[in-house]
């Protein structure tokens, strides 16, 4: 027990160590707390003091802000509307830059008061780019800070704009988008939506956006789409109207399917904002819906009479390829130089119209020239004036035929061949695994030229069947002549462009552009170009050059290959289809082409060709394009009226240019791929026979003067011996003796 008893002693002692402890414990946790939180409140005073500060500063830099936004607002001027839309009209000029070819638009406007234009239109329009048109203030803040971020990653393409934006880039900004331009638009519309009402601005603005077709405002576009005045637009009219704004070029219903299929998306989106702001019917929307309006086809002005229309088309689909939209096109006073000269152009319709046959409403005759150097189309001729039709056929094409076979021969000498390794000329010959025969020109299946002829001369007689052995002899043949077409410049796209045995003979669809290109390759060594109408782009209202044509060129051929490529199209004009091309006098390399259609009529007729610095494609078609020419022209060869085309073109075209050789040929000769084609050598020639030798002259005997015979005896009857004996004269010697001189 006592033990027990005993135990709670240190107990005790231990209790009340602890507890001291605890105390000490206590105290120093109490100083401890009081430590982190006197810290805890310098933190917090310190972070109290700054947000303050920062406050402060926030207000001041606001009010800075402030400041300069009320100077600027309060000095912002709006300009002279109608001088500053004159003065956007862009304009395109031949190369060099003085001489105008013309515009885009002929500021086809008129402005009408809001009551004439229809609700529908109006509410059709709001649906489409404003919904809270009446509501906001005039600017969109989120539309600015989207076109901040997007100028910072080097995106200059950033729009969505409200109404009142939009009519103040029209009337008063210049088309860039940048964010400075922003800026400007957002304090002119400010001062825009103080100093005019809604009803204002909206007629405004209805009044001079562009719809497309060169329309500027409602009353020019129901014209140019619908042939009616505004006050007459039906909704679903107005509906199409409105969603055409959006991008007149991309979504314009003369853009094919594609065109009419994202115009149809848009116009749906506008009929449906119509239902959602309470301004459409539902049921009357659906009845409306996945059909567009029948608009009517697009005028023609007089300003794209002759050849213009066809300039300012190409260039401006350039120019939207280049990211160009069309009102900036059209009104963005842009000045556009064109690789078009006066000259060229020029010479392609007095050559065309001088030797095109007369009376042959059907026929289309296309030309191209093409700057060898750079890939710039200088010249065409489309076919007829544009107010007439608008097809043009230097951009639509034909069959090239045989013009085709020059890619065939360079994809042959690539592929280790040389110019006088022969080939089957004789006709016809037999494609492999039984594809059929092919012949070459003349009756029947055509003429023979010789079971080995060289490339030289197929190329020289246009022989199909030593082009077809050709592209077979090689492995994967029909797939290296494609991409050589394509390396030259032919579009990978071309129609009926596909590798089989017989593709040298040009069935597909290439137009007189691109072959003109196609071959200024091959007189620039090898070293493609894309061609191109777009020389430089700058602005009219401050001279900032917004695009320069860079120099890109790429090698499509070796320059030694290229050199004998040439050379090959230079003996077809010295001595072959293509001598029509010597009346031109001066060195140049050309290519006849004959085409036939599935119906084994003449569908096309071409003279491809070039000198040193021009390269120029001339076409025959007829009808849409595959009609028969045999029967139709006199003569339907390329060596015909094609090649007196291209050489009336290029004579006028190469006046007064400097004469220049060609390289030399190289000869390549590469490791062909296969045997049998090796040039062709002649047996030796039959021993001649030896003449007979002649005989040799004997040696002249002289004669021996013989003493003087005395007087014959008178005669006596019966006359004796001598009778009739006479002796020759001393004088006369023997025939072969080499002193005779008798």
């Amino acid at each position: 027990m006592s033990g027990n008893r005993g135990t709670p002693g240190p107990k005790k002692k231990a209790t009340a160590g602890s507890g001291a402890a605890q105390k000490s414990a206590q105290k120093n946790s109490q100083k401890t707390s009081g430590s982190d939180s006197g810290a805890r409140r310098s933190v917090g005073a310190r972070i109290r003091s700054t947000l303050k500060w920062l406050l402060i500063l926030g207000l001041v830099c606001s009010m800075i802000v402030a400041g300069i936004g009320y100077f600027a607002y309060r000095n912002t001027e709006i300009p002279d509307a109608n001088k500053a839309f004159e003065a956007q009209s862009t304009y395109v000029y031949y190369s060099g830059g003085k001489a105008r070819i013309g515009r885009f638009a002929d500021q086809n406007r008129e402005s009408i008061p809001l009551a004439d234009i229809p609700s529908s239109m109006q509410d059709a329009v709001i649906a489409a780019e404003d919904r809270t048109f009446y509501t906001n203030s005039g600017i969109d803040p989120k539309g600015i800070l989207r076109a901040a971020f997007s100028n910072a990653k080097g995106n200059a393409t950033q729009g969505a704009s409200t109404i009142t934006q939009q009519y103040v880039k029209i009337l008063y900004l210049t088309q860039e988008r940048t964010l400075s331009r922003k800026v400007k638009e957002a304090f002119l519309s400010l001062k825009v939506q103080q100093e005019k009402s809604k009803v204002a601005i909206l007629e405004g603005y209805l009044n001079t956006i562009y719809f497309g077709r060169g329309a500027y405002g409602v009353q020019a576009a129901a014209n140019a789409y619908f042939n009616k005045p505004a006050n007459k637009l039906t909704v679903p009219e107005s509906a199409m109207l409105a969603a055409v704004l959006n991008s007149p070029n991309y979504l314009s219903p003369d853009r094919g399917e594609e065109g009419r299929a994202a115009l149809l998306e848009r116009y749906d989106y506008v009929l449906d904002g119509m239902v959602s702001m309470g301004n459409l019917d539902a049921s009357e929307a659906d009845s409306y819906r996945g059909e567009l309006p029948a608009v009517g086809k697009p005028r023609a002005s007089n300003m794209y009479g002759g050849q213009r229309g066809f300039m300012l088309t190409m260039v401006k689909e350039e120019l939207v390829r280049l990211g160009f939209d069309e009102a900036e096109i059209d009104a963005g006073g842009l000045r556009v130089e064109t690789t078009f000269t006066r000259k060229a152009m020029q010479a392609a319709e007095e050559g065309v119209l001088e030797q095109r046959p007369q009376g042959l409403k059907q026929l289309h005759v296309a030309t191209a020239s093409v700057d060898v150097k750079t890939g710039g189309l200088v010249g065409f001729y489309a076919g007829q004036d544009y107010l007439q039709s608008q097809l043009n056929w230097a951009r639509l094409g034909g069959s090239p035929g045989s013009s085709f076979k020059p890619f065939a021969l360079a994809a042959g000498l690539k592929d280790g061949f040389a110019l006088k390794d022969t080939f089957d000329g004789n006709a016809p010959f037999e494609l492999p695994d039984g594809g059929g025969e092919v012949g070459n020109q003349g009756e029947g299946q055509g003429r023979s030229y010789g079971s080995a002829i060289s490339l030289t001369t197929a190329t020289e007689n246009s022989v199909n069947t030593a082009y077809v052995d050709l592209t077979t002899a090689m492995e994967d043949g029909p797939q290296k002549v494609v991409r050589m077409a394509n390396a030259l410049g032919v579009p990978k796209n071309a129609p009926g462009l596909k590798p089989f045995p017989a593709v040298a003979l040009g069935s597909a669809t290439v137009s007189p552009i691109d072959m003109a290109n196609s071959y200024a390759t091959i007189a620039n060594g090898g070293m493609h170009h894309d061609w191109f109408t777009v020389k430089k782009v700058t602005r009219a209202a401050d001279n900032a050059v917004l695009y320069k044509v860079p120099r890109k060129t790429d090698r499509a051929l070796s320059g030694d290959i290229a050199s004998d490529v040439s050379y090959a199209l230079q003996q077809t004009v010295q001595n072959g289809t293509a001598s029509t091309a010597l009346n031109l006098g001066r060195p140049a390399a050309a290519k006849t082409g004959t085409a036939t259609n599935d119906d084994e009529n003449v569908s096309s007729s071409w003279f491809v060709g070039f000198t040193p610095q021009i390269s120029t494609a001339v076409m025959y078609v007829r009808g849409k394009g595959n009609e028969a020419l045999n029967g139709y022209l006199p003569v339907f060869y390329g060596g015909a009226f094609p090649a007196d085309t291209w050489t009336a073109v290029m004579e006028r075209v190469m006046d007064g240019v400097e004469e220049k050789d060609f390289p030399e040929p190289a000869f390549v000769d590469g490791e062909a791929p296969v045997e049998g084609h090796a040039p062709y050598t002649p047996p030796p020639p039959p021993p001649k026979p030896q003449p007979k030798p002649k005989p040799k002259p004997r040696p002249s005997q002289t004669v021996a003067p013989e003493p003087p015979a005395p007087d014959p005896p008178a005669p006596t009857q019966g006359g004796g011996n001598q009778g009739g004996a006479v002796l020759p004269p001393d004088n006369v010697c023997e025939p072969t003796d080499p002193n005779c001189d008798q």
